[in-house]
C-alpha cells in the first residue's frame, strides 16, 4: 500500500514539474522574442558556426610557409589526412581538410594553378 501511494506521489510529482519546466521555457522564450535576445543569440550562433580558419592558421596546421609551392601543400595534406584517416581522428581530419581548402582559395586568388 505505501508502495503504491509513493509511486502515485512520484508520477504526480514529475508531472507537475514536467508542466512547470514547459511554462518557463516558453515564457523565456516570449521574453527573448520581446527583447530581441533571441535574434542575437541566433545571429551569434551563426557568425561561430561559420567562422572559417584564415591562412596563417591553414599554414600552420599543414606545416608551410608562404614560399611553399601548391604541389608541396597537396602532398602534405595527402601525407597529414592519411595518417589521421589510420589513427581514426576525424577532428584532426576536418582541420587538415579545412586548411587545404583555404589555401586553395589564397592561391586561386593569387592566380597560382592549383
Amino acid at each position: 500500500m505505501a508502495g503504491r501511494i509513493i509511486a502515485q506521489f512520484i508520477v504526480m510529482g514529475s508531472g507537475i514539474l514536467g508542466r512547470a519546466f514547459f511554462q518557463a521555457y516558453r515564457q523565456a522564450i516570449a521574453n527573448a522574442s520581446k527583447t530581441g535576445v533571441a535574434q542575437e543569440a541566433m545571429q551569434n550562433a551563426v557568425r561561430k558556426a561559420g567562422k572559417a580558419i584564415n591562412e596563417q592558421e591553414a599554414r600552420q596546421i599543414l606545416g608551410v610557409t608562404e614560399q611553399t609551392s601548391w604541389e608541396e601543400i597537396l602532398q602534405k595534406y595527402d601525407k597529414l589526412f592519411e595518417n589521421n584517416a589510420k589513427a581514426g581522428s576525424f577532428y584532426l581530419q576536418s582541420k587538415v581538410l579545412r586548411a587545404k581548402e583555404c589555401l586553395e582559395v589564397v592561391y586561386r586568388s593569387n592566380g597560382t594553378p592549383s
